[in-house]
This record gives structure tokens, C-alpha cells and sequence, in this order.
């Protein structure tokens, strides 16, 4: 989806995005390619030009932080497919309470669709191991993380880095007008738990985690079950969200038979 991409250009919104692909023009290829684009100046083409070039060439050699720098949040979820192998899920359990009213991370999980992986506090949850999990990654996968999972790991862990894309599953499924928290998204696309932490949410997970306090090695496995669950499922969930984003946007509309329409002539 993201060489189809045009709206990480300046000025250049959905709406437009939508009209270039009208015009047969689907690829950052495509766009170079033309001579003249009639409603974009020539000085305006070529910066336009140079900034797709750059872009291909980032993108070449896998620099997921420059797309991070230079693209809106909310249309990171384009560079999930070519990042895809790249990418960690990441969700986080907490004690219920708010960063600076007593409240901390009690576990962190993470799940990069081959092996699932966690920190727990009081054993190896520290700045220095979240950096060292999340380094290599090329995209970064949550249910509500935006606003929840990655400000409270960031004032709780001062240094942490978060700078690649992100593709927010929450914030995707309420662009497509489908609502609910994650479980209730599971439960609509077929997604299974495991039966040991089925109808179980948020606050279960503070109460283990009192449990795990006092000493249960049982709470601990049954948090760390729930947590596991919460984090491989955001991978699943995130493939059927791409696919109803990129539809969403009309691109598939210009493609026949899975090979791109090309423009015959680039002179518009």
C-alpha cells in the first residue's frame, strides 16, 4: 500500500490521493514518471519528485524511522504489509492506577508473530530491556497503545524509544465505524482465546496482579496467560484491519486481476 501512497506528500490529502489514482497514476513510479501533472506546478512536481525518490530509496534499505517522521500517525497502518515481518505487537498490564498517583506497569508483552515474550516487574522490566526488545523492529502494533500502553511506558520508563510506525488496531477498526475494545473485535472476526483466560479483562488483570504480590505462583501464570493472549491476537487482528483499511481507501478499484493499471501516456 505505501508505493500506492501519495498523501505523505505536502499538501497532498485523500481526497487528491484519490484523483492522482484516477488518473492512472498508482505507483510513486508512476508520478515520477509523468512529465506534467496539470493541477500540480512544475517547481511543485518536482519537489514532489524528489521527495518520492527519497522515499523509495528509504524504503529500499528498510529506514522505517524516516516513515515514521515524515507520515501522519493515522496512515502508518500503510506500511504494514511491507514492515509486516518487522513488526512487534506489543500490550502492557498495570496495577490500575495512573503514572504519578502509584501506578506501574506490571507486565509487558511482546509478540512478534514467531515467539511471545514478556517483562515483569520486580524480575527484568527495565528501560534498558524494553529498548533492547523493541530494537530492530520496524513497526509497532497495539489496541489503544496510542493513547494508552505506549504514554504510560514513556513516564514510566524515561529513555524508552518509540520511533517507528504505529499501527493503532483501535483507532484502524473506529476509521472502518467498528467499535468495541479488543475483545468484543475478537469475538466479531472469529479470534479464539485460550479457555483459561476467556471472559477475563482489564480489571482481572489487577486483581492477579495483587495476587501475584502476595505470592501465587498460579495469579502469575494465569497474568502472564492473559497478557500472552491480549498481545499474539493484535498480529491476527491486525491483518484483517489492513486488508478493510486498504480497500477502504479505493486503490483496489485501479487494480486488475492483482496487476496495476499503467498509464499509456503520462502527458495529462
Amino acid at each position: 500500500m505505501i508505493r500506492h501512497t501519495f498523501s505523505l506528500l505536502n499538501g497532498i490529502g485523500e481526497k487528491l490521493e484519490r484523483h492522482i489514482w484516477r488518473k492512472g497514476i498508482l505507483t510513486w513510479d508512476d508520478f515520477c514518471n509523468c512529465k506534467e501533472i496539470d493541477w500540480i506546478s512544475p517547481e511543485r512536481k518536482s519537489i514532489y519528485d524528489n521527495q518520492l525518490m527519497q522515499s523509495s530509496m528509504e524504503l529500499g534499505i528498510g529506514n522505517a524511522e524516516y516513515f515514521a517522521r515524515i507520515m501522519k500517525r493515522r496512515e502508518h497502518w500503510r506500511l504494514f504489509d511491507v514492515f509486516k515481518d518487522g513488526a512487534v505487537c506489543l500490550d502492557i498490564e498495570t496495577n490500575g492506577f495512573q503514572p504519578g498517583r502509584g501506578g506501574y506497569v506490571t507486565v509487558v508483552g511482546l509478540y512478534d508473530g514467531h515467539d511471545w515474550r514478556y517483562l515483569i516487574k520486580g524480575e527484568n522490566l527495565t528501560t534498558e530491556n524494553l529498548n533492547r526488545e523493541l530494537s530492530g523492529y520496524k513497526c509497532l502494533v497495539t489496541f489503544y497503545g496510542a493513547v494508552f500502553d505506549v504514554p504510560f511506558l514513556l513516564r514510566s520508563f524515561p529513555g524508552v524509544r518509540f520511533d517507528i510506525p504505529h499501527f493503532d488496531l483501535c483507532f484502524a477498526a473506529r476509521r472502518l465505524e467498528i467499535n468495541g475494545g479488543l475483545k468484543k473485535l475478537e469475538t466479531l472476526f472469529g479470534i479464539e482465546r485460550d479457555d483459561s483466560v476467556k471472559g477475563m479483562d482489564g480489571y482481572a488483570a489487577v486483581k492477579l496482579w495483587e495476587q501475584v504480590r502476595r505470592g501465587s505462583v498460579e495469579a502469575r501464570e494465569l497474568l502472564l496467560m492473559y497478557n500472552k493472549e491480549d498481545t499474539i491476537n493484535l498480529l491476527r487482528l491486525a491483518d484483517i484491519l489492513y486488508q478493510k483499511l486498504k480497500i477502504s481507501t479505493g486503490i483496489e478499484e485501479h487494480i486488475t486481476n492483482g496487476n496495476e493499471l499503467r498509464v499509456k501516456s503520462y502527458e495529462l
